[in-house]
Order: structure tokens, then sequence, then C-alpha cells
């Protein structure tokens, strides 16, 4: 699965199938989400970060305050000394419709594919006037039949997170995608914790969901490390997300939960080299004919330990085995006991067939 995303103007059509297509690597997405803190600066700054690191997609997520939140709203976590309410911090988190505009132009200028949760109706509308490269459903948002509803009606593909969601939910919300058009959907493990503890990535869900749904899967990980998501590309996801931060000394709720831009790169490079390897099996066999001369270098021969006279039987004390491997293997030591010498030989000689007469010539 590879995200393309020349095909979508900023300002052009809606959503376009196809954007998400099927390849060999799979797609790393930087996740900003709020880490930009209100600033449409920062925000620009992730783009470039994530792009230099090597990542296929930008996520944000969008949010409109009035559309989505109430002023009773309670914090997950008490982290804002500017604002309030929980409610006052989703208005500061709003970006304009050309602001976003400017955000989705500068992540095509950079090769990235431009994706943003939307939190609302209105999210979806605004993210559908500007044009993204699909769809992503955060975790909250998988009861929300309305929005998933009104996501398929797009025709653009969708990537479904699970954090909080039992199977039956999940169920639910897949079906009501297929049903409302959704053609193309992966469907990612995620564990809504911020850092989320190794014991409960759930790798294991992965496996279950493909055969489940019969769809590409994935991660979304909140663990800020690079290994759960490599881990999960060896299991055969197809998307893997990561929150980004700019820096450990930055601020903000999800910086525990996140990854460097150099720790990204880093992952970029795992996931494109597990990604190769798995896309070119290999058969043993034919692996130890390619590495014939390296098994040479390695590998021992049959030596003798004395000189020994022509026609002279090989004896157990006889042999030694020494590298390299070029002469008669040292597991035939069985079958090399008792052989009659073709011609005289000297201590330490690396004994070959054409030194032993043949079975049928001897006695």
């Amino acid at each position: 699965m590879r995200l393309r995303c020349t095909d979508v103007a900023v300002r052009g059509p809606p959503v376009s199938a196809g954007v998400l297509a099927w390849h060999e690597r799979p797609i790393v997405i930087g996740e900003v989400a709020q880490a930009h803190d209100g600033s449409l600066g920062i925000a620009h700054a992730f783009v470039d970060a994530i792009a230099a690191a090597g990542a296929d997609a930008v996520k944000f997520q969008t949010h409109i305050a009035a559309a989505e939140s109430h002023p009773s709203e309670p914090w997950r976590v008490r982290f804002s000394p500017a604002d309030d309410t929980r409610f006052d911090y989703w208005r500061r988190m709003e970006f304009t419709e050309d602001e976003w505009a400017g955000l989705r132009s500068h992540a095509r200028e950079r090769g990235l594919a431009f994706l943003s949760s939307p939190f609302s109706l209105e999210a979806v509308d605004l993210l559908r006037r500007i044009g993204v490269a699909g769809w992503k459903i955060a975790s909250g948002e998988v009861p929300n039949r309305e929005l998933l509803e009104a996501v398929a009606a797009t025709g653009g593909p969708v990537l479904l997170s699970s954090g909080m969601s039992p199977w039956r939910e999940l169920d639910s919300a897949v079906a009501c995608l297929r049903e409302a058009g959704t053609e193309e959907l992966a469907v990612l493990q995620c564990t809504s914790a911020y850092p989320v503890a190794p014991e409960s990535l759930g790798l294991n869900v992965l496996g279950e969901i493909e055969r489940r749904y019969a769809c590409a899967t994935g991660l979304s990980d909140h663990s800020g490390t690079i290994f759960p998501s490599l881990a999960a590309v060896a299991l055969g996801a197809r998307v893997v997300e990561v929150h980004v931060t700019l820096s450990r000394e930055m601020f903000g709720p999800d910086v525990p939960a996140s990854i460097t831009p150099g720790e990204l790169r880093e992952l970029c490079t795992g996931v494109g080299l597990i990604a190769t390897s798995l896309s070119h099996p290999v058969d043993k066999d034919d692996a130890a004919v390619t590495l014939a001369p390296m098994r040479r270098l390695f590998t021992r021969s049959l030596v003798t330990t004395r000189a020994l006279a022509e026609g002279e039987v090989l004896g157990e004390r006889d042999l030694a085995a020494r590298k390299p491997g070029s002469g008669i293997p040292a597991g035939e030591r069985a079958r090399v006991v008792g052989a009659r010498l073709r011609r005289a030989v000297e201590a330490g000689t690396l004994l070959q067939e054409a030194d032993l007469v043949a079975p049928e010539q001897r006695d």
C-alpha cells in the first residue's frame, strides 16, 4: 500500500479513489495531531521534518470546537495553562480553511500525502473541499455512524483506528463503511494509552483483523519508540502511524508517546528493509549454491595428520578437520576411513577425491 499525493488539487474536486494504492512498501504516516499547539508555523515545520525523514504521509487532526465539543468536556490530561477548558483548547487548535489548504499544498510540495482526522461533519466538509489523500477515523469516532457515512460517501480510502473498540463495534463500523461505498480500507490496531506499555500493544490483533475483514492491517502506535511499528511490518502490516515530536522537550500531552524526526528516519529505513526482505523469499537450497564460495571459506575439509605412503589405508587417527572447505568435506570422515591412498602424501595434506582409490578399484 502506498500513498500518492499528486492526484488531488488543493482546491480541486472531492477526494478521489485510488490515492491509496497497493504497493510493496508499507505506508509510514507521521502523526502531528495537536503537537503544533495551535501554531501554524510549527505545523508547517512538522511537514518539513516528516518529509525529510522519508515518511509517506503527514497527518493532522481537524477540530472545529463548536461542532464537536461542549464546554463541559473534561480534560484527558490537564496540561495547558493557556486554556480554561478543553473546549477552549479545541478552539485554539482550529485553523481556517485557507490555512488548512496551505498545509495541504505544502505537504504536496514535499511529496507527502496529506491526511487529517475529521472530528465532525463540518470537518469532513472542510477537508473534502481542500482535498485529502484519504480519511483517518480516530478511535473515539468509530461509533459515529454519521461521520463514517459522510466519509464513505466521498469514495476515498479509509484508515479505521480501533483504539477503544470491541470487536462488535468494529464489525459494525466496517460494515457501515462498506455499505456506504468504501472500497479501500485499512483497519489499524491501536491502544489508546499515551504512552502504551509493551504488554498492551496487541500485535496479535493484526492477524485477526486481516482474517476478520479481509482488508489491509496496520498499527497506530503510541509507544514513543520505533520497535512496535517494525514488528508490525514484519507481521504483515501495510500501514504504520506514529506520533512525531520535533523534540522531547516540546510542550504537549502526546510527547511521551511520540518519536523524534531522527527516529522517524530510522523507522522509514527499517520499514523499507523489512519490506524488501519480505518481498524476496529465500530458498535455502538455492542460497546454498549461491553461497558456495563463502561455504568453502568457512567449512572444513579432511587433512592428514601424518605422512602416508601410496597404497596405505587411512585410519581414524590419520585424519583431522581443518579449514577451508575446498577438499573432501569433514562430514564425510566415515566414508574416507578405510580408503586406500592412490599416492603418497605429506602430513597436513588437504585430501581430494583424486587422492583416494575409487571404491570399485579397492581389493
